[in-house]
């Protein structure tokens, strides 16, 4: 039985009887007190606005890294393992979705992940388990959102004034100025608009750096095409589970019940469709740029594609402006997915601090939206700039964060929650799937902690460069 402190039924009273009926816009049987669903996830959305920011969420600058992911595992498996990570996560995701329609049904829409998995496992410390775990790697992502919109600014930067004064700390603080004003945007579906481009963004520069890609791999300047793996089975097996730890960082999410949470009631059913809408630009976007990445550059691939069409080195491989559009439309989306993942900071936040009783925008709320939400972004520019090889934990993210809540979890709550006959296929694969990416995680986490001790002599606290 699930933990009253994480049903929220509706209709429910407080100590004085005053009704908790849900306003509009918020979620059905939700506190009607609870300032962090009435501003932050009030579900006014439809299944579009929902896969626009579920396209946000997973299709970003980080498909730039795919080809690299590649690098560690060769054509055939890396092909294989990318079409077998999307169909899991497209099948995880939907069977996440279909615990909350469950739910949903039975009087409890859970707008949070938090609280579904408190509700639908049973332990209260599942509660603070996944709001860990999800507040690290929203937090992580927006840090790395920082720092990687500033090194875009760097690298525009430098190409106009070689030896300029500015350093990576200036664009970081440029960056965090930016996102501090677009964050007093009140709700997550306040960011719809800005996630519709984002999606056209995450198009744009796939297309540009993959005919980039083809461009340099037909070209005299190219390197030797070599695709071959270590020669050490040790290290081919350590650059395989980086390379799904990678791939994980990149499939991942760890925000769907909120994302699903600004959709209009009943959302039953709706998901789903934002789901294939995602999915059709997964599919398109993530093969496209890792494909033509790694034919380009095989294992001389680094880990962003980009940095391997400008080598330190030698001409750039791709025409000047083409590599300037693409940088510029990175950035633009990074922005959009430093606002995505900072709503659930935001949500836990003003669930303490606002009064749902007010309106949005008095001075009651106000104040205190733009102090706490500068704040945040104030602490993660200052981690941004503090630590600059953000890119070489990409994959502990992927191993220690995504891969328990986007591959085990759902899995384990659509068998709790639905409870299918414990010998049918469902229920069999669905525990397949958990301990395979159990054990997964486990290896990825012991693969990128490796690589972290080795690249250590690296990393220099405010550098003025990203570390790869």
């Amino acid at each position: 039985m699930a933990p009253a402190a994480f049903d929220a039924e509706a209709g429910a009273t407080n100590g004085n009887g005053v009704s908790h009926g849900a306003k509009p816009g918020l979620p059905a049987g939700a506190d009607a007190f609870d300032a962090g669903a009435a501003f932050v996830l009030e579900s006014k959305g439809t299944w579009w606005h929902a896969g626009f920011h579920l396209t946000t969420a997973i299709v970003g600058p980080t498909v730039l890294t795919l080809p690299y992911a590649l690098r560690g595992m060769g054509w055939a498996l890396g092909l294989t393992l990318l079409s077998a990570m999307a169909a899991v996560t497209l099948y995880e995701y939907s069977l996440m979705s279909r615990v909350l329609d469950h739910c949903e049904a039975r009087g409890r829409r859970h707008i949070r992940f938090r609280e579904l998995a408190a509700d639908v496992l049973g332990s209260g410390w599942m509660f603070y388990f996944v709001v860990t775990v999800q507040t690290t790697i929203n937090t992580g992502v927006s840090i790395g959102a920082i720092l990687l919109a500033a090194d875009c600014l760097e690298i525009m930067y430098t190409s106009l004034a070689p030896h300029g004064p500015l350093k990576l700390y200036h664009f970081i603080i440029m960056v965090a100025v930016v996102l501090a004003f677009l964050s007093q945007l009140p709700s997550f579906h306040s960011l719809r608009h800005i996630n519709f481009v984002s999606l056209l963004l995450s198009l744009g520069y796939t297309i540009l750096v993959a005919a980039a890609c083809i461009r340099a791999g037909l070209s005299k300047n190219a390197p030797a095409k070599d695709y071959s793996l270590s020669s050490s089975k040790s290290e081919q097996t350590f650059d395989a589970f980086l390379s799904i730890s990678i791939l994980a960082s990149v499939f991942g999410n760890g925000i769907l019940p909120e994302i699903q949470a600004t959709l209009a009631p009943p959302a039953a059913g709706k998901m789903m469709k934002a789901l294939v809408l995602c999915y059709s630009v997964v599919v398109f976007t993530f093969f496209l740029s890792s494909i033509t990445g790694y034919w380009a550059f095989g294992s001389h691939v680094q880990s962003n594609v980009l940095k391997s069409l400008m080598p330190d080195s030698g001409p750039a491989l791709a025409p000047t402006w083409l590599l300037g559009v693409s940088v510029l439309f990175v950035l633009l989306q990074l922005l959009a997915i430093g606002l995505v993942y900072s709503q659930v900071a935001y949500e836990i936040m003003e669930k303490s601090s606002a009064d749902a009783a007010q309106d949005r925008f008095s001075r009651r709320n106000l104040v205190p939206r733009l102090l706490l939400r500068t704040l945040y972004l104030a602490f993660c520019a200052l981690m941004a700039a503090m630590l600059p090889f953000f890119g070489d934990i990409v994959g502990v993210v992927g191993a220690i964060g995504f891969i328990p809540l986007d591959f085990v979890l759902p899995v384990l709550m659509y068998n709790m929650a639905l409870a299918p006959p414990r010998q049918s296929p469902v229920f069999l694969a669905n525990m397949a799937v958990m301990v395979v990416f159990a054990g997964v995680g486990a290896m990825g986490a012991f693969a990128t902690i490796r690589k972290l001790a080795l690249d250590a002599d690296k990393f220099k606290l405010f550098s003025n460069n990203v570390v790869d």
